[in-house]
């Protein structure tokens, strides 16, 4: 491409943004219905990203155009809450509220098999038996044997399990304040300084750090490539040279330990 091919380009992309910009800035003084469509419209390919990247995780029988029309409600909702002067781009604030909504969406479909609710209620049982009795974490082996089953059908249950370790930040929980409210509430907000927050949120970060540090090795570089390099479990089973299924299994024990562990400390 020549130099002048990229400035134009460049020029394109700014004046688009700027074109959105406008777009937010009437849309929050005069809540037009056309002017949310356009919002819409821009931001549709986001849902289908989102959407897309978690279809590769889920069942052949979930409905791409079930989780397209969940996705897109969660969208249009984010629109309706989203302040321009919160200093966050839409995009960041918008992904994780497109998430909540299809996983809402995906508990109401019930996709999972109580059998499979049930598997890994009993897991975490099991888990959280044996690290009592011993002081220190289980091994798959030691986790197995709990379940009185060999390592390879423990491991065939960590894989029907693993897509159940979803949960949705729009979910109501009832200790929120004095009233039921959301996840959404116990999320600290970005604009307030106030210092009992401040020094939560610090607290809960280095708990957080300690947790993860406490993990095998093999767990914390499968959640590191998967939360904050964000690939897909096949490619992660490309880098470490393992099966998509024991990238599975090794992700699913590690929810599991930290759910644990955070269950213990709250």
């Amino acid at each position: 491409m020549s130099i002048q091919q990229t400035a134009v380009e460049e020029y394109r992309k700014t004046s688009r943004e700027e074109d959105v910009q406008r777009l937010w800035e009437i849309y929050t003084r005069t809540r037009n219905p056309a002017i949310k469509e356009k919002l819409l419209v821009h931001y549709l390919p986001v849902v289908k990203y989102v959407v897309g990247r978690m279809m590769l995780n889920l069942p052949s029988s979930v409905n791409y155009d079930d989780l397209m029309s969940a996705g897109t409600m969660g969208l249009l909702a984010a629109i309706d809450r989203f302040d321009i002067n919160m200093g966050v781009k839409f995009e960041t604030y918008v992904v994780p509220r497109i998430r909540g909504a299809i996983l809402d969406e995906l508990r109401t479909l019930d996709w999972v098999p109580r059998s499979i609710r049930a598997k890994a209620r009993k897991l975490e049982k099991a888990i959280m038996h044996i690290e009592a009795q011993l002081g220190r974490m289980a091994t798959a082996e030691e986790i197995a044997r709990e379940l009185e089953m060999d390592l390879e059908e423990y491991e065939e249950m960590l894989s029907k399990i693993s897509a159940t370790s979803m949960f949705s930040l729009d979910r109501e929980i009832s200790d929120v304040g004095d009233g039921n409210g959301s996840l959404y509430d116990l999320i600290r907000n970005a604009k307030s300084d106030d210092p009992v927050e401040k020094l939560e949120e610090e607290e809960l970060q280095n708990l957080l750090v300690e947790f993860l540090n406490s993990l095998p090795e093999n767990e914390r570089l499968v959640l590191a490539l998967y939360y904050y390099e964000d690939l897909t479990l096949k490619e992660i089973g490309m880098v470490l040279g393992v099966s998509e299924s024991r990238v599975s299994q090794i992700h699913t024990k590690a929810i599991q330990r930290l759910r644990k562990k955070l269950k213990d400390y709250l």
